[in-house]
């Protein structure tokens, strides 16, 4: 991509998705991800009903009244991303590819995150690890990496989220929330890896995907072709008994992984990129966080 048209495209998602995440999100996102833990703020004088264990003995012992220490919850916290950049995500059946809804979720948390004064970082993945921008704040630094959702190039078309997931954990020492975004097709299981990093950090999965992968149309005859493996063949979508037997393994596959995340913990979330509605799917996560 020449770099005047990467540029007015990063200047395009910077204008609608700083504007999504101001006018919608700045709330949902303050209450919905918690900081690291509560820091001292001051002492004052003791109150009735205050908690006599934050009674701070030395204060009042020095002033012969009773004081308490007073604490805050420490705002600032790390956001990860986690970006699945394989082959599968250069599929869409509307408007936009999953590539595409994929750029504008994360732009969207990462303007949301230094909105609220936090550092954000970015792990690209594939197969392997692509690239790990560590988390720092500031306009500049998300315009960088809008820069290289838009342009990345990997190395590699295939996936493995639990290479990604244990990366993730062993790179971050501190606890940080992490959005694992990705259509999550993967082969081998990642049940361990995501127990262990939600056990670290606070993760939250988000599903992306396209409503021609849940079921096929009869349309007769068709070409396929295995966008990570690169593996073609032709299917007959006329073909009632086969056309049913593709949804039941997508159903049985999201059956699946409903069940991992409900089991390892793990908040998520699916959205159909041919809906083009990413926000509303998004809103309810936040609302849904910040109620518990």
């Amino acid at each position: 991509m020449e770099t005047s048209e990467l540029l007015q495209k990063v200047r395009r998602i910077e204008i609608k998705t700083r504007g999504l995440s101001r006018n919608i999100f700045a709330g949902e996102y303050h209450s919905a991800f918690k900081g690291r833990g509560m820091t001292f703020a001051e002492v004052r004088e003791y109150q009735y009903g205050d908690d006599v264990r934050s009674i701070d003995w030395n204060v009042t012992a020095r002033f012969q009244h009773p004081y308490v220490k007073v604490f805050e919850e420490e705002r600032e916290m790390t956001v990860m991303l986690l970006i699945d950049v394989s082959a599968s995500h250069d599929f869409g059946s509307g408007n936009l590819y999953k590539r595409d809804v994929m750029t504008e979720l994360a732009a969207t948390l990462a303007f949301s995150a230094i909105q609220n004064n936090d550092k954000i970082g970015v792990i690209f993945f594939s197969d392997k690890i692509e690239k790990f921008i560590p988390p720092q704040k500031g306009r500049k630094h998300i315009l960088y990496i809008i820069r290289e959702l838009i342009d990345f190039k990997p190395e590699s078309n295939k996936t493995d989220i639990a290479l990604a997931l244990k990366y993730f954990t062993n790179i971050i020492k501190k606890r940080c929330t992490a959005f694992l975004i990705s259509d999550l097709m993967d082969s081998k299981s990642f049940e361990d890896e995501l127990v262990i990093a939600n056990r670290k950090h606070d993760v939250i999965a988000l599903r992306v995907y396209d409503k021609r992968e849940t079921e096929l149309p009869p349309v007769g005859l068709m070409k396929v072709k295995d966008a990570e493996t690169g593996e073609r063949m032709w299917i007959d979508t006329d073909d009632r008994r086969w056309r049913m037997s593709y949804k039941n393994l997508w159903d049985e596959s999201r059956l699946k992984l409903q069940h991992l995340f409900m089991k390892a913990g793990v908040d998520t979330i699916s959205i159909d990129v041919s809906e083009d509605d990413y926000i509303k799917a998004l809103i309810g996560l936040f609302k849904q966080r910040g109620k518990s």
